[in-house]
């Protein structure tokens, strides 16, 4: 929401490099994979003997080894050739493919997105990934490109940190076990979403699609990582955005009243839904459309204000809503979730 009632996350943020986040990084990914490369060209893959295809990469049958020419995430655009193995599918949706494989270098697991080219825009994923440095965001290792099985089809490929879990399958887990997901949990997992947040939000990127699906998190070291950056975007004072966007269940109440030109608190919002559900152990707004789901968060807060109303869309010129008290927090979960989600 673009009004001010929601906390803000610079408390939270570090300077990318601080000790405590490069040695959280360190915990999770172990030693950096030197160099890095790409010719951003695609069939920039080869392999040598019997192969067959995997794009327009060639999987070598007998090694089982893929190179490909990548250029690093962060730095210099210094191609070079990149090898890794033991590819598998992990995720699919209409973005395109993750898989998981492993570098032969470093014998580091990663994941490698591959996404599906519109040669009419320019990839904002790749440019914001490549501008993002934190312990808490999944890192950008290599991208590279391949072609597709379709003439002037091209796909690009990001090689991303492997983190095996998230926070959804997490407390999927406590609730099939009857049981509810311990505080310290939540206290970690929040606080390093909030981080997170804090820094991107200070580099100007809003998120837009957070929810517990996009927290990766390691079960050893509990260290979470907020990843697919697809929906994220460098807001612009003025410049209008699209209100279609974020995860029903997390959508703030001025994307669902069409407002287009909202700030980085939609984020918040959606981080406290996020934190509602882990106390809960269920989505706290589960509308079954954008009507509905406003219907969810009107029962908990109350109906709007006009002012608030205007705040949120000043284009906004239907207020007729049923008059509903807010419901008290103290009866839904903690005050935290109180100040990230608010009509104002």
């Amino acid at each position: 929401m673009s009004g001010s009632g929601r906390p803000r996350t610079s408390s939270f943020a570090e300077p990318p490099g601080a000790p405590g986040a490069a040695a959280a990084a360190a915990a999770v990914t172990g030693s950096a994979v030197a160099g890095g490369t790409t010719s951003g060209r695609p069939g920039a893959s080869q392999a040598t003997g019997s192969s067959s295809s995997f794009g327009n990469l060639k999987l070598n049958r007998e090694s089982k080894v893929t190179k490909v020419v990548a250029t690093p995430g962060q730095g210099p655009d210094r191609p070079q050739e990149v090898s890794y193995t033991d590819i598998k599918v992990i995720g699919n949706g209409s973005f395109g493919v993750v898989y998981q494989a492993r570098l032969i270098d470093s014998q580091e697991m990663v994941a490698i997105k591959k996404v599906l080219q519109d040669k009419r825009f320019k990839n904002r994923e790749l440019q914001i990934m490549r501008k993002l440095d934190h312990c808490n965001i999944v890192r950008l290792r290599y991208f590279f490109y391949s072609s597709g099985e379709k003439k002037d089809e091209v796909y690009l490929n990001l090689v991303l940190d492997f983190v095996p879990e998230t926070v959804y399958r997490v407390a999927r887990h406590f609730n099939k076990s009857k049981s509810t997901i311990p505080i310290i949990f939540v206290k970690v997992y929040m606080y390093q979403l909030f981080r997170s947040l804090a820094y991107i939000h200070s580099q100007g990127v809003c998120h837009r699609d957070i929810k517990p699906q996009n927290l990766l998190v390691d079960p050893d070291t509990a260290i979470l990582k907020l990843c697919d950056f697809g929906s994220a975007k460098q807001l612009v004072r003025g410049e209008p955005n699209v209100s279609y966007i974020c995860s029903r269940y997390y959508r703030a109440p001025e994307l669902i009243f069409g407002a287009t030109d909202y700030t980085s608190n939609i984020d918040i919002w959606s981080a406290g839904c996020v934190l509602a559900e882990l106390l809960l152990g269920q989505p706290i707004f589960p509308g079954d459309s954008g009507v509905d789901q406003l219907v969810e968060i009107i029962k908990v807060l109350g109906t709007p204000t006009r002012e608030q109303i205007r705040e949120m869309n000043p284009n906004y010129t239907e207020f007729k809503f049923p008059q509903i008290k807010a419901h008290p927090w103290t009866k839904v979960c903690f005050n935290l979730v109180s100040v990230t989600m608010c009509h104002n």
